[in-house]
């Protein structure tokens, strides 16, 4: 027999058979990882089992290739927080169908797991948590292998007035060094480099920006599989807001 414990975040929950549910939770020492929740659709374990519930998790499997069963003991359920909200909701929807679809299965992200709960954790309880998603984004392009160079412009090669990224390199470009060009550019609102407050607005800006990468290289290196639904309803609440 194969078995570990972890604490992780539910990202996803299916129906298995009559009584059982099929989970995936992004754990800080294994990774993305699947298993069976036996009872998993009854009264006492449904309830814990929603996305984003932070899980306490033992898995454990005949042999470590085989899908495994988990048991699960709920450390903090983050529903409360997010369900009275459209936004919020949406906005955990995203960052957890998000997190189910990028990562590699069985592949630890310590750093991206530590930075994954932060943003958990702010949805619903800190206001600056849409401007946490945005700078989320970048870090899971980073983590993933399709990091953004927004330090200088590829250009000129100063710091100075950046405003643009390169939807072909990911590389930032000063409004300057733009010219004619620039209405082939992707935005580089301040938010987006990690500086100010960040309106609505300008992490509209950015998802659009953090967006692009993620259907041009994240998505093709999955074989040009479309990104998940709660990601554009995301967006699309954003824009409203913004």
């Amino acid at each position: 027999m194969v078995d570990w414990r972890d604490e992780g975040a539910l990202l996803s929950v299916r129906r298995h058979g009559e009584t059982s549910a099929i989970i995936e939770v992004f754990t800080r020492e294994h990774g993305r990882h699947a298993g069976i929740v036996r009872g998993g659709t009854s009264r006492k374990i449904a309830p814990i089992l929603q996305p984003g519930a932070q899980l306490d998790v033992a898995w454990r499997a005949r042999l470590e290739d085989h899908l495994g069963t988990f048991t699960v003991e709920p450390v903090k359920s983050r529903a409360a927080a997010v369900m009275a909200d459209r936004l919020t909701l949406a906005g955990l929807n995203a960052a957890t169908a998000l997190l189910a679809y990028a990562l590699p299965e069985r592949e630890a992200h310590p750093q991206l797991y530590a930075r994954s709960i932060a943003l958990l954790d702010m949805i619903g309880n800190n206001e600056a948590w849409p401007l946490a998603y945005l700078r989320w984004e970048v870090a899971l392009l980073d983590e993933m292998g399709f990091g953004l160079d927004l330090s200088i412009c590829a250009v000129t090669g100063t710091s100075d007035d950046l405003a643009f990224v390169s939807p072909r390199t990911g590389r930032a470009v000063s409004a300057e060094a733009a010219g004619d060009w620039a209405g082939r550019l992707l935005p580089l609102p301040p938010a987006l480099m990690g500086a100010g407050q960040g309106d609505m607005g300008e992490i509209a800006q950015g998802l659009r920006t953090t967006g692009h990468f993620l259907t041009t290289q994240l998505a093709h290196s999955l074989g040009d599989r479309p990104l998940p639904e709660a990601r554009a309803r995301f967006v699309d609440l954003v824009g409203r807001a913004a």
